[in-house]
């Protein structure tokens, strides 16, 4: 009796443990808790993502044009951060056009809806997603585009496959990520991005997409467009940090 007693609580403990080996882990723990301060300093991050040395910034128009964002479409901007794409995609899919905010920062969001309204573009919205679930709507998205935060993905086969299902069927994922190039990159890239491009497309690829093309006129940077595949997406292991 005193041994079946016990059985219940041994089981019990067997779930719990098989269940937690079970949870992905982050590839990349902690390179998002800046952002999760509730004091984060907009203005800060403002002054350091929106600043002509940055090459994103000083490209954006070009990298807007290089997306392939048309006219009247809806546009998913992942890590949309303080809104710089987010308002050029405003303007380039029109007022019947749409752009989603994804970002994991409430005070993000709050600037970028401030920023949308002095400007008059009604046709961004914002969306508080998590570190696993960009919350787009099923089949709702014609673009996602992910600027310079796919490295910030702790859960990228999570997010991919939440960005899957938001796009429509043919949609297109954008990426603009650093190069990672040993003995060429920064140290401060090397430090904090924790896979080259060759990694990410795999990734990518195996969440169910296709290379579509790759532009060549950033240098720090990448951007590489790819299509969803109209098959169920394959889910790939997490890549250790």
């Amino acid at each position: 009796m005193q041994r079946s007693s016990r059985l219940p609580l041994v089981f019990g403990l067997l779930h719990l443990a098989v269940a937690t080996m079970a949870q992905p882990q982050s590839v990349k723990p902690g390179i998002n808790d800046p952002f999760k301060d509730p004091k984060l300093k907009v203005e800060e991050w403002a002054e350091r993502f929106e600043t002509e040395s940055r090459e994103v910034y000083h490209h954006r128009h070009q990298i807007v044009q290089a997306s392939g964002v048309k006219p009247d479409s809806t546009v998913a901007d992942v890590g949309a951060g303080t809104g710089l794409f987010t308002m050029l995609f405003a303007d380039a899919v029109g007022p019947s056009g749409k752009v989603l905010a994804v970002d994991i920062a409430p005070p993000f969001l709050a600037k970028i809806r401030e920023r949308a309204k002095a400007a008059g573009r009604p046709n961004v919205e914002t969306l508080l997603g998590t570190d696993k679930d960009t919350k787009l709507p099923a089949g709702a998205v014609d673009l996602a585009f992910i600027c310079d935060t796919y490295h910030h993905f702790e859960f990228p086969a999570d997010m991919l496959a939440s960005i899957h299902r938001g796009l429509k069927p043919g949609g297109l994922l954008v990426l603009v990520d650093f190069q990672r190039i040993p003995g060429k990159s920064s140290d401060w890239v090397m430090g904090h991005v924790r896979a080259g491009k060759e990694t990410f497309l795999e990734e990518i690829i195996a969440a169910g997409f296709e290379l579509v093309d790759e532009t060549d006129f950033l240098k720090e940077n990448y951007l590489v467009r790819l299509r969803k595949r109209d098959i169920t997406p394959t889910r790939p292991a997490q890549t250790s940090p």
